[in-house]
């Protein structure tokens, strides 16, 4: 058998860099997918590691992008074994407050290009009855996200749809995997403008995207449903997730989320009054 390939989406940086990073070092031929400018130096590094890399920029926040990364994947005349369906986008603050189109964007990559994607991974792999697919969720899927609302919402979908399609395919040699990290060291936070927040600049050092990658890779050949990753915090929360009450869950992360400056002024406005 000669080698074989994976798809990944969203490998220009971050864990999606990192899981393309790892496939290459398992011996994996690479078809990689990024909407940003910085695809071009990704696939040069990936090369570096003895890769063959088909780099293909697109938006999978639309309709058209998806297509096109689908056609240039079914050019190669080559079976996919490995799918890392990984891009997605953040935004921070206040539901009330933040942008509406920014939100929209971010359903329409983390929900709508995904199922657009994972259907034409599942109708391919179906045939051979082999083949297995990454599915990037968060643990913020599970939890109540002030703060991150929107985001949280659609990795609550990712998961679903993963488990969902899982079961579905649980007779057959296709397997499917959430990978389910917690904050991690990318530039997530500055995309989502939430640089200036306790989770944004310390707690995101909790996991590095290259533990990420191989542990939720170590997951999908094992044949596991999911996996939290990678730090032992974000495994041991991810195990609490749905034991503590709503209400705890998002009080704990509204504290991760908030702005810096806020915290302060209320800290200091809690003082004033104990003083008084």
């Amino acid at each position: 058998m000669g080698t074989q390939l994976a798809l990944v989406t969203g490998a220009s940086s971050g864990i999606g860099f990192s899981l393309a990073k790892e496939l290459a070092r398992r011996g994996y031929d690479l078809a990689i997918c990024s909407a940003g400018e910085r695809l071009h130096d990704a696939e040069q590094e990936l090369n570096s590691l003895g890769a063959q890399v088909i780099a293909i920029q697109a938006d999978l926040a639309t309709s058209q992008g998806v297509e096109k990364l689908w056609h240039e994947v079914e050019r190669l005349g080559r079976p996919l074994d490995v799918a890392c369906l990984n891009a997605g986008v953040g935004t921070g603050g206040l539901f009330a407050e933040t942008d509406l189109e920014a939100e929209l964007n971010e359903v329409n990559l983390n929900c709508t290009g995904v199922v657009h994607l994972a259907k034409y991974v599942v109708r391919h792999m179906l045939p051979r009855n082999r083949g297995h697919i990454l599915f990037t969720a968060s643990i913020a899927g599970e939890m109540v996200a002030p703060r991150q609302a929107v985001y949280a919402a659609t990795k609550a979908f990712d998961l679903s749809l993963a488990h969902s399609i899982r079961y579905e395919l649980r007779d057959t040699g296709v397997s499917v995997t959430a990978l389910q990290p917690g904050p991690t060291n990318t530039d997530f936070f500055h995309r989502a403008g939430m640089e200036n927040t306790q989770v944004g600049s310390e707690g995101k050092y909790e996991s590095e995207p290259d533990d990420v990658a191989k542990q939720g890779l170590d997951a999908l050949f094992d044949g596991k449903d999911h996996v939290y990753a990678a730090s032992m915090k974000v495994k041991t929360e991810g195990m609490l997730a749905n034991a503590i009450p709503g209400s705890v869950k998002g009080a704990m992360h509204e504290k991760m989320a908030k702005p810096k400056d806020e915290r302060i002024d209320e800290e200091a406005n809690k003082e004033k009054a104990t003083r008084y």
